[in-house]
């Protein structure tokens, strides 16, 4: 269990021990606890070891494979399935940058980055986590939309009874466009209310991650219509047009 009042303990994976270094140093003037690993096997072992980490800036490229592996492993385990990840890649790596994403990584950021944008994307994930575990703490509630059912005490969903494995962040998604079912939300609004960024932070995060939403849920996908131009809505019912 996390010690929610110390500081919070990012998990470097990072091969060019003078980038990890840089990375660490900065991140500690952030009144941040780090710890190292420079392949996909350390990274596996310092995200299982106690204390564990509140989040996982993970580089895709480790020489002995690729953070793809690290992401899908670290999901996969219900000891580390609750970690955010946060992903590091080469500027031109989109089909990299889209396998994180669907291994389950909650965000990336692009090489070469500035220290700047590095730690306000690393503080906006971290201050996200936070918020989905108080509102886990909050009165449990269960609503049905449809095929749709949603159990937010659980953070869980079912379409037509079948558990959906939705991360933290699809389940903040999912719910925030739903408790704004019929109004259309733009891209910068999920952006700051979701992500917890500023909307002068431009991303195709929303898009990659609403893509991947959609396809989990299936039957009930129909009920989030992309307004053209604009963003996304949920419908306002089940059937017929929003």
């Amino acid at each position: 269990m996390r010690d929610s009042s110390a500081a919070p303990l990012i998990l470097v994976v990072e091969d060019e021990a003078d980038l990890a270094a840089t990375v660490e140093y900065n991140l500690r003037r952030e009144h941040m606890r780090t710890r190292s690993a420079a392949s996909v096997q350390e990274a596996l072992a310092g995200a299982a070891e106690a204390p564990r980490p509140d989040l996982v800036l993970l580089d895709l490229m480790l020489p002995d494979g690729s953070g793809v592996d690290v992401c899908r492993a670290l999901r996969a385990d219900p000891a580390t399935a609750e970690i955010p990840i946060l992903m590091v890649t080469a500027l031109t790596a989109e089909a990299e940058r889209v396998a994180g994403f669907e291994a389950g990584a909650d965000d990336y950021v692009t090489k070469p980055y500035s220290v700047r944008e590095l730690l306000l994307r690393v503080k906006a994930v971290l201050r996200r986590a936070q918020a989905g575990r108080e509102s886990g703490s909050a009165p449990e509630s269960t609503w049905t939309f449809g095929v749709l059912e949603v159990d937010e005490g659980a953070h869980q969903a079912r379409v037509e009874g079948a558990v959906v494995p939705l991360t933290a962040l699809e389940f903040r998604l999912l719910r925030t466009l739903a408790d704004r079912r019929g109004r259309v939300q733009t891209r910068d609004q999920l952006l700051e209310d979701v992500w917890g960024y500023s909307p002068d932070l431009r991303t195709r995060t929303v898009d990659t991650h609403m893509k991947r939403l959609r396809r989990k849920l299936g039957a009930a996908a129909e009920y989030i219509e992309t307004v053209r131009g604009v963003g996304y809505r949920f419908r306002s019912r089940p059937g017929g047009p929003s």
